[in-house]
């Protein structure tokens, strides 16, 4: 095993007892990623925990559903048998055995959403996890990229700071050598001379 695969199997360990967000409906995970598309494996892992997300939404909403008509159906039971009557009786046995058939049918839909519910939360926390663990290796990849880069700049503008600073005193030298040249030339020429050469210069 890798010196980097230790370090995220320690940090793997880190989530025990840890509250993380999910990481699909927080805006801070979505800007780790502006303006690019998603890796494959972190896109993989995005969809299937948004998907079940919206299962524990849906089994949420059924299970709430079934336990609205289970108590519905316990009703007209209660009412069937509050109005039970000798012209009624063969009537209300046949919609008593349908409804019983009804909510033998929801008792064990109601345990199967229920199971499945109960599962969900374990599911959406290792899919949770799995989808930090590949967020934070790419993130640690790019900004080790980002620090050579950096690194590469510091070493291009230290250069280019020092050949400024050459360039800087190369000029200086010339501006130097060139007050010199003139002086001396003013010295032995004369004013006269030296404002007649200085427009010919100009001229050409």
């Amino acid at each position: 095993m890798t010196k980097k695969n230790n370090n995220f199997d320690d940090f793997r360990l880190s989530f025990i007892n840890k509250k993380i967000p999910i990481l699909t409906l927080d805006t801070r995970w979505h800007q780790l990623f502006p303006g690019m598309d998603k890796p494959v494996d972190v896109k993989v892992l995005e969809d299937q925990l948004n998907d079940l997300m919206k299962r524990q939404g849906r089994l949420t909403s059924e299970i709430k559903d079934l336990k609205a008509l289970k108590k519905q159906l316990m009703a007209e039971i209660v009412q069937s048998m509050d109005i039970d009557t000798l012209s009624t009786r063969h009537k209300n046995e046949k919609k008593l055995e349908q409804n019983r058939r009804l909510i033998q049918e929801i008792n064990e839909k109601l345990n199967d959403c229920e199971n499945e519910l109960g599962e969900l939360p374990y599911k959406i926390k290792a899919t949770n996890e799995e989808l930090m663990l590949n967020s934070v290796a790419i993130c640690y990849e790019e900004m080790q990229e980002n620090y050579n880069e950096i690194a590469n700049l510091n070493d291009w503008i230290q250069q280019t700071r020092e050949a400024l600073k050459n360039k800087i005193l190369e000029k200086q030298d010339l501006e130097n050598r060139n007050t010199i040249i003139y002086s001396n030339m003013h010295d032995l020429l004369g004013a006269e001379i030296m404002e007649i050469l200085d427009k010919k210069q100009v001229n050409n």
